[in-house]
């Protein structure tokens, strides 16, 4: 491949292009500067040749625009990951807009209850890839044919969940399709002027969100937060096809093998909890989520915490809500000593009720708040578990 600027006669040798270059990316071969394939174009060179016989190559974007927009349906446990149901809700909204078909596409063993649950929720073609040898998750054969589906399907959005699994995955599906891909969006919407994806996220420690757009390659990717949309929901006489692929096991790349499994420990996720007490700085130390775990284990739930306490090391960062950490959608979410700051709001806002225990009548949370008690968070709390405890034992 060509770099993309190029030294034409007349060089002098000077070497300023060299010192100017910020890559490396310049060699003098013979008292000539040669631009290797580390160029970024950064045009540095370009400025600061004395000669000017350093040039930006002319090129133009060779875009396939594609059609449609495809999910990857992730398994968890034997059965569909709810985020796969999200992000088909998601495609077909975009879809819509677009005027384009929405596709799924499966990879495991024994996956065919699996294609028909998409199906049954509006895919309208689920791409099936089926064989025992996939029944364990591995990044090398499922990236593999997920990027044969792709090219030869041809969609112009590909989306996965921002799982731990879609993490891994994602990224080396966009490196085997040469497009971009951008992690961990909590946001998508079509461009109504130049129908590109539109996709957001947190960025700079959440303290900014951007949005980004692939204008020059082609799917458009995005790995997307878990509990970011509402999960699709069955349609009335679905139409969808459930099509199967063939595989080759012995063509895909597969340098992992799985030894087995060992389950991390039995608490409750926060992302999938349907009730989360969480614990801020207004705490004012750690031992302050004793009190939150008290009230977590009375209700069933699950321990959340906001930014700032996890930046003091109060307590692990797989209890973090919000845009740095995890995004939730519980049934009832209680913020005790969280003021509230947008990042936080960002990560838990969509929750069915929302109840807060914080002593500053003005703290932004109580905006947000189904439910709010001025109070002392070591006054209220102890009296809610002792309540809750009391109705456990008479129900």
């Amino acid at each position: 491949m060509s770099a993309p600027v190029y030294v034409e006669d007349g060089c002098t040798g000077c070497g300023l292009c060299v010192a100017a270059c910020p890559f490396g990316a310049i060699d003098m071969v013979d008292g000539v500067a040669v631009i290797n394939e580390a160029c970024r174009a950064c045009g540095e060179c370009v400025d600061a040749c004395p000669v000017s016989v350093i040039f930006m190559r002319e090129t133009e974007a060779t875009v396939s625009e594609g059609k449609g927009v495809m999910v990857y349906a992730e398994m968890s446990n034997g059965s569909l990951h709810k985020v796969s149901f999200e992000l088909l809700g998601k495609a077909r909204d975009l879809a819509a807009q677009l005027m384009e078909p929405v596709y799924a596409v499966r990879v495991g063993s024994g996956v065919e209850d699996a294609a028909k649950q998409l199906v049954d929720r509006g895919a309208d073609k689920v791409f099936v890839y089926d064989d025992p040898g996939l029944a364990q998750f591995r990044d090398d054969p499922y990236s593999d044919l997920l990027a044969e589906c792709s090219n030869e399907v041809n969609p112009s959005i590909f989306l996965v969940g921002a799982t731990s699994i879609g993490r891994s995955l994602g990224p080396k599906v966009a490196a085997k399709l040469k497009t971009g891909l951008t992690a961990d969006c909590t946001s998508l919407d079509i461009d109504p002027d130049s129908g590109l994806l539109q996709q957001t996220r947190p960025a700079y420690g959440g303290n900014i969100m951007a949005t980004i757009e692939t204008t020059n390659s082609r799917p458009q990717m995005a790995t997307v937060r878990y509990k970011m949309f509402t999960e699709a929901k069955p349609v009335e006489a679905p139409k969808g096809e459930i099509i199967k692929k063939p595989v080759d096991m012995g063509k895909l790349t597969d340098r992992v093998k799985i030894l087995g499994f060992e389950k991390a420990g039995e608490q409750v996720s926060i992302t999938d909890a349907d009730i989360i007490v969480s614990g801020g700085l207004g705490m004012g130390d750690p031992s302050g989520f004793e009190l939150i775990q008290e009230l977590a284990s009375a209700l069933g739930g699950a321990v959340g915490a906001s930014r700032p306490t996890i930046d003091e090391g109060w307590i692990n960062y797989r209890h973090q809500v919000g845009l740095s950490g995890r995004t939730v959608r519980p049934t009832v979410y209680l913020a005790c000593g969280i003021s509230g700051a947008v990042q936080h709001q960002a990560g838990m806002k969509t929750s069915d009720v929302i109840i807060a225990v914080n002593k500053d009548p003005d703290a932004p949370i109580f905006g947000i708040s189904n439910l709010g008690v001025v109070g002392d968070l070591y006054d209220v709390v102890p009296g809610l578990v002792e309540k809750i405890k009391e109705y456990r034992k008479n129900a």
